[in-house]
Formats: structure tokens, C-alpha cells, sequence
């Protein structure tokens, strides 16, 4: 991975991370459930991720705050917002993807709540719907979100297609996590039927573990070149479907969840690389952006507890730049920054 011979980004906008504090936040009591004490604050991101990049001359035009899970979408905002604007850089926030329960009777109200919180910056919603089942402890692809609603796939359910078709009424977007067979069973039906919602696929479309675990049970590092091709091809399957739509969108990030200890070996690197180049073939690049997913440290923000070792902002830059080895200045500026102010409206 060389990406000196390039020239870094002069801006970036970072269109998804994360600040949480499950020790002093009630509306983060589901949160705490699952990951127990936590707090990632905006001096940390500003730390690990604005001042190492401004210093190499990059600056970050703007970032998107997206929802962790809270139990309250509307607690969720006005909180950062507060956070914000007692932080010295204050203005890097520029729009929020806010949690709202699609499902709910009340849903409008909900998504009305969540909107007065924060009026000119709520751009989108997300609700973490990655289940192939009920969960198990990280062994599928389940997500432990799920446990919301007891495993059930919320994609085939009727009441959040309810309240997923309000969000054009409101003029928001859906960041949409799943699993890569929900991509081909559900999602590409469901989102063809709203051509005028913005949808955005988080985390690359979450291919999983395609070369297996990061380190064998003896500690040692999987050697492993190969990857599951049942699990690339419905991944290959679902992208290709929802590339079809004109609405959809992806954002290239938490890159070790598809590959856990990129970071460890070229090989590993190598396949990262076509994976990207392969999405960005099916999307193009306006319809691709790349995200950081900070939040807590770089190993959960690049594998979501896949690996114990992950990037730092500058080694994910770095890996980016090896990505787009070749790509126009214009098109390299339109990954980095142009795709995400489009689709959140950034002005």
C-alpha cells in the first residue's frame, strides 16, 4: 500500500461516525446492554481523526453525526447538539442521521420529534436491520441491534414499509445496515418502490468475514487468501440489485468487518482493493463516499469487534488513496467529499 506518489485530498467530509456515553446518557440504556461502559466524545474524534489529518493538510469540511443505537432518536440529537456547542470546533457537524423506529404506531410523531431537535441539520434515519435470525453472539450476521425486536427481520414487515414511506414526506434519506442476503431477498424490492427516498448502504454492504477470522484459535495470524465465494456472491448478487436503483448510494467503510485485520498483510489489502473497485464499477463514483465509522478506537471503528488491530485516520486515508491509485483528481474529490455533501445536502 503506497499512496505517496499521490497527492492527499485537500478536504474530506466524513459523512459517519459516532459519539456515545453510556455512563452518563439514560437514553443510551439499550446501548449500555450490549457494550457496556463507553464514552467517545467530540474531543476524542477531533483528536484522533481532524487534527491528525489537518496536519498533513487535509481538512475535514464536515462530518455526519449517525445514530448509536439510542433509546430516544430525538435524546440522541439534542445531546450531540449540546456537545457541540461547547466543543472548540464547534461547527463540524453539519447534518444528523437520526434513529426512528420505523415500525412504531406513533411513527410520525417519532420522526417529528426527531426532526424539532435539530430542524436544519436532520438529514436521514437508520435503523440497524442486519438479521438472518435471531442473534447469536456475533456468530452470524445478525446484529446485536436486533434484539430490539427479537431477531425479526424488519425489511419483510409491513409497519416499517409504513413508516419507511413517510420519510419522503419529510424530505429525509435511510441509511440502510443489513446483511448481504437482505440485500437480494428484501431490500432491492422494497427500495425500488420509493425511486424518489435516497437510500444509503452502509459499510461496503457488509460482506462478511470473507477470509475468515482475523487470527486462528492459536493466536496466529490466518494466512488465508481465499475468499468464501458463497458469501461474495450473494454479496455481488445484492449490490448489483440495488445498483440498479438510481436512488441508491454506498459508503465505503468499517472495511475490516468484510476483511478483520486488513491492516496485517497486502494480501489482505489486495482484496480489499477489488472489492472497493468492484463496488464503485456497479455505483460509480457520485453515488460512492467514504467514511471513517469513528468511534471508540480504530479497531471497533474499522471491524466492529472483528479484530483486535484496525487503522488510524491516517492509515485509513492512506488506504483509501491505494484504492483510487489512478482515478482522476476530480473523481478522487468526489469520494472524499462531493458524493457526501450531495446526498446529505451539505451545501
Amino acid at each position: 500500500m503506497n499512496s505517496k506518489a499521490q497527492s492527499y485530498p485537500k478536504e474530506v467530509v466524513d459523512p459517519h461516525h459516532h459519539f456515545i456515553d453510556t455512563i452518563n446518557n439514560p437514553f443510551q440504556s439499550f446501548l449500555k446492554s450490549i457494550a457496556g461502559e463507553v464514552s467517545y466524545l467530540p474531543e476524542q474524534y477531533i483528536q484522533d481523526v481532524i487534527e491528525p489529518l489537518s496536519k498533513i493538510g487535509v481538512k475535514v469540511a464536515g462530518t455526519v453525526h449517525v445514530e448509536a443505537m439510542p433509546d430516544c432518536g430525538a435524546n440522541e440529537v439534542s445531546w450531540v447538539e449540546t456537545l457541540m456547542s461547547s466543543t472548540e470546533q464547534s461547527s463540524f457537524v453539519k447534518a444528523y442521521v437520526a434513529s426512528c423506529d420505523l415500525t412504531l404506531d406513533n411513527v410520525e410523531e417519532e420522526l417529528k420529534k426527531v426532526i424539532r431537535a435539530a430542524p436544519s441539520k436532520v438529514r436521514g434515519i437508520r435503523w440497524i436491520l442486519d438479521c438472518v435470525g435471531k442473534y447469536q453472539q456475533g456468530k452470524t450476521a445478525t446484529h446485536p441491534a436486533t434484539l430490539r425486536h427479537d431477531g425479526m427481520d424488519y425489511l419483510k414487515s409491513p409497519k416499517f414499509e409504513r413508516g419507511l414511506a413517510l420519510l419522503e414526506k419529510y424530505d429525509l434519506s435511510f441509511d440502510l445496515q443489513c446483511a448481504p442476503i437482505q440485500l437480494v431477498v428484501s431490500a432491492a424490492t422494497l427500495f425500488a418502490k420509493y425511486p424518489s427516498l435516497k437510500v444509503c448502504i452502509d459499510h461496503l454492504g457488509k460482506p462478511r468475514r470473507l477470509l475468515g477470522d482475523d487470527l486462528q484459535d492459536d493466536g496466529v495470524i490466518n494466512l488465508n487468501t481465499k475468499p468464501d465465494e458463497l458469501e461474495l456472491g450473494i454479496w455481488r448478487k445484492g449490490m448489483k440489485a440495488m445498483a440498479a436503483l438510481p436512488n441508491v448510494y454506498v459508503k465505503i467503510s468499517m472495511l475490516g468487518y468484510a476483511i478483520p485485520g486488513w491492516i496485517r498483510t497486502q494480501e489482505r489489502q489486495a482484496l480489499l482493493k477489488s472489492l472497493v473497485l468492484e463496488t464503485i464499477e456497479m455505483f460509480g463514483v457520485n453515488r460512492c463516499m467514504v467514511a471513517w465509522n469513528w468511534h471508540v478506537n480504530g479497531a471497533v471503528s474499522d471491524g466492529d469487534g472483528a479484530s483486535e488491530v484496525g487503522p488510524d485516520a491516517i492509515d485509513l486515508l492512506n488506504m483509501f488513496m491505494y484504492f483510487f491509485e489512478g482515478f482522476t483528481e476530480k473523481d478522487q474529490a468526489q469520494l472524499f467529499a462531493g458524493t457526501a455533501k450531495d446526498f446529505y445536502r451539505l451545501g
